[in-house]
């Protein structure tokens, strides 16, 4: 399958430099996932930390093709941007979805999911059940 039809990935940090890092993690051990679209929204509009709707927003049209948009966060006010984004109904594509996921392992999780051609119910599960995996 091409780039079209695959599920985006958004990862959402309070750092541009983490957020960036992570979505070059998750694409570099997804092995082949390279067509998967995948974008980093980290930090402020003029750099910094936090998080931004308008960052966000941008991040998720550029990673749309039609078949969802799985959104991934870091930490409390990030979630509560994106939910508010979602909210609004307007800002974000029509099927985007915040996953309940550990960023790093829930972000390569959904990358190799979507990879696959699987649809926004499985990418969002398995990053979920990224929680489950054990380190000890």
């Amino acid at each position: 399958m091409g780039e079209d039809g695959l599920v985006g990935v958004v990862l959402v940090s309070h750092s541009a430099e983490v957020a960036a890092s992570v979505a070059e993690l998750a694409k570099g051990l997804a092995g082949g996932a390279a067509a998967v679209p995948v974008a980093a929204a980290g930090g402020r509009p003029g750099g910094g930390l936090g998080t931004s709707a308008e960052l966000i927003a941008d991040a998720a049209a550029s990673v749309d093709r039609g078949a969802g948009v799985a959104v991934l966060t870091d930490l409390g006010s990030a979630v509560l941007t994106v939910k508010a984004l979602i909210a609004e109904g307007d800002e974000l594509p029509a099927d985007t979805r915040l996953v309940d996921a550990p960023f790093v392992e829930g972000a390569v999780a959904a990358v190799v999911t979507a990879a696959t051609g699987a649809d926004l119910d499985a990418v969002a599960a398995a990053a979920g059940e990224a929680y489950d995996y054990r380190k000890a």
